[in-house]
């Protein structure tokens, strides 16, 4: 006996490690939802896929001609740059128009959605006019937007190479096409001549909103790689790499673009932005962008902005600004010890790729999913779906004024933690559920050779060496790292988790995708959305699901846009930023906003939609906004559900 206590005694820390051990799997495994639940779940959506149609007789190419220091990673410099956008450009009241930025043809395309409407022009690439667009420039996204307040929808292009441009819709050409559009320069003095002379801006995301509180919107462009001959192959160097996988700060600085006002320039009202200098600090506006959201968050009127960035910290920016200064403060989620670093707003060190906002548990405060990269024996970190803690907007508010950022990771229990190498985001109700899903582009870069192992290799690299291209592992055409990943789509089981259903929704294309785009495009009261595919051909999904529940889709403009005479219709401008709480009649509430542009390279529409679930009978819509003044307004309306739109000034009237 004596002898067998002695052994017990001598093996006490094993055991003791042992137990711990079996413990702890037995409490973090995770129990993902069985192909019948999961079945289950897609009977209550349908998509139906249709191919966008495009313009012909653009020469096609599968990589781009990049700087030869980057020659031998061209793979992964090219994995960027398809984004897709829907609302209305031609004014006919619906959502229905497409913006494709085209990989294949470095082309930004405008067709209209496919079904019911889809001949009423046809597709056609936008014109730059007299600006110079050279072949070591490519467009990488595009946000619509009423720029010039005029009621008709612009559009800002952003790229590689080059400063954005804005395309102004003409009054006076009734039919979308190539001329339908003034081009004109963002940045003064950047081109003359038919030459570019301006800043080699290599952009990655672009948000549209009131950013100052003056009443009209501002414009913010992230940046990925410093400014830098990127895509010009007869350069051979002055071109950089992150200089680290967690940490990186040495990307292209971020810019802030404030409205100052209009001039007419060829009987198009011109917007003038001024820009705003200084605004983040050094660290968070030279981090590697490729996905920006905005959104008031605590009510007071302003937009927070989100921005998600590759190889290091994500920030979280609290709006202080007042009219004419833009100014913004970061702030972070406190550390515990029962959270990881990584899983704290503001201090993680992922892959940053995607941002989106939405109220998942119906308290009246915006949680936040960011897309990151997720895949299993490659690099796995993980999704964040952070939930609001704060009590309430005032306490958020006294929150973020001190610096902290109240919210809390629930990925892992709620099964979303893990999807693949992941970029866009946008969650939204596509069967009026009252529930929001989860929609989530996928894949790197496709191709026959694996190149997982030498990744592999690299992410355990010196951080000294890695601004360098040359010490980078090859990714070539022909070469794979997660090409066959899938799209995913994320719903609510009745236990709260939440179970990946693209599967069954036959959405699994095992091809790399990038931007979402998402809108009611035939005004059937049920949200369809489209994809951009890197390097492949768009695809758009109609929504055919029966539907689940009663919606409100919510049309918000300002009534005092400029009354430019002319033949093109007016769409309305659309009151950016604008914040809806709907409160039905057994409590639930429902919040979200006008959005002008978050996510990565896919861009919603601006109507607001919001599924109900079992409702009858109409509910309490409470609105707030600012108006062209700056002045901030409230109003309760009581809508009956369905589609309204209402004009926003110094009060809200419904058309």
């Amino acid at each position: 006996m004596t002898a067998t206590l002695g052994w017990l005694r001598r093996q006490l820390p094993g055991i003791v490690a042992l137990a711990l051990v079996t413990g702890l799997f037995v409490v973090s495994r995770v129990q993902f939802p069985s192909e019948a639940e999961a079945a289950a779940l897609a009977s209550n959506y349908k998509f139906e896929p249709q191919s966008v149609a495009l313009p012909s007789g653009y020469p096609q190419h599968e990589i781009r001609p990049v700087n030869e220091a980057y020659k031998h990673i061209d793979a992964w410099i090219s994995s960027v740059g398809a984004g897709i956008a829907l609302n209305d450009l031609d004014g006919d009241g619906l959502s229905n128009d497409l913006v494709v930025t085209d990989t294949r043809i470095d082309q930004t395309v405008i067709t209209p959605a496919p079904g019911k409407g889809s001949d009423r022009y046809a597709p056609f690439a936008v014109s730059f006019g007299d600006l110079p667009i050279t072949s070591t420039m490519a467009p990488m996204g595009t946000v619509p937007g009423d720029f010039n307040e005029d009621g008709r929808t612009d559009l800002l292009v952003y790229f590689w190479g080059r400063t954005p441009i804005l395309l102004l819709h003409k009054p006076n050409v009734a039919k979308l096409g190539a001329d339908a559009f003034l081009p004109v320069e963002l940045v003064h003095g950047v081109s003359a001549n038919g030459k570019y002379n301006g800043p080699l801006w290599n952009s990655n995301t672009a948000v549209f909103d009131d950013f100052d509180g003056d009443g009209h919107g501002d414009i913010y462009v992230g940046q990925y790689f410093p400014d830098s001959p990127v895509l010009d192959p007869s350069k051979n160097g002055g071109v950089e790499m992150n200089h680290s996988l967690a940490q990186a700060f040495n990307g292209g600085e971020d810019h802030f673009f404030r409205f100052t006002g209009l001039m007419p320039m060829d009987g198009v009202p011109c917007p003038e932005y001024s820009e705003a200098k200084n605004v983040l600090p050094e660290k968070v506006s030279k981090a590697w962008g490729l996905g920006a959201a905005a959104n008031d968050l605590d009510g007071d009127g302003l937009p927070e902005l989100y921005l998600a960035n590759d190889h290091g910290p994500d920030a979280l920016l609290y709006n202080q600004s007042t009219p004419g200064n833009i100014k913004f403060s970061t702030v972070q989620t406190d550390r515990t010890a029962d959270v990881p670093k990584s899983k704290r707003v503001g201090a993680d060190s992922f892959k940053g790729m995607g941002i989106d906002f939405a109220d998942f548990d119906h308290n009246g405060m915006y949680d936040m999913f960011v897309s990151n990269i997720t895949t299993s024996y490659g690099i796995q970190e993980s999704n964040l779906q952070f939930m609001s803690t704060a009590k309430d907007q005032a306490d958020l508010r006294a929150q973020l004024q001190d610096g902290k950022a109240p919210w809390k990771d629930r990925s892992t229990d709620s099964l979303t933690a893990w999807g693949g190498w992941c970029w866009d985001v946008k969650m939204a109700d596509f069967n009026n559920s009252g529930d929001v899903a989860i929609a989530q582009t996928d894949g790197f870069v496709k191709g026959d050779v694996n190149r997982w192992p030498q990744l592999q290799e690299l992410a355990t690299a010196n951080d000294l060496v890695l601004s360098n291209p040359a010490w980078w592992p090859h990714a070539q055409k022909g070469d794979d790292i997660a090409g066959s990943q899938k799209f995913n789509f994320f719903v609510r089981g009745t236990d709260g988790k939440y179970a990946n259903i693209s599967e069954q929704l036959g959405l699994a294309v095992p091809v790399p995708t990038r931007g979402i785009a998402i809108g009611d495009t035939d005004g059937d009261g049920n949200l369809d959305f489209a994809l951009a595919r890197q390097w492949d051909q768009p695809v758009f999904y109609h929504n055919s699901a029966p539907s689940h529940g009663a919606f409100l889709d919510l049309k918000l403009l300002h009534n005092d846009q400029a009354a430019v005479p002319g033949d093109a219709p007016v769409a309305g401008s659309p009151a950016v930023g604008a914040q809806v709480v709907v409160t039905t009649s057994d409590g639930r509430r429902f919040i979200d906003r006008v959005d002008g542009g978050s996510g990565h390279s896919g861009k919603r529409s601006n109507n607001v939609h919001i599924g109900l679930g079992n409702v009858s009978g109409p509910v309490q819509v409470h609105l707030q906004w600012r108006d062209r003044s700056g002045q901030l307004h409230q109003q309760d309306l009581q809508l009956s559900t369905g589609s309204h739109t209402v004009e926003l000034g110094s009060q809200a009237k419904e058309r």
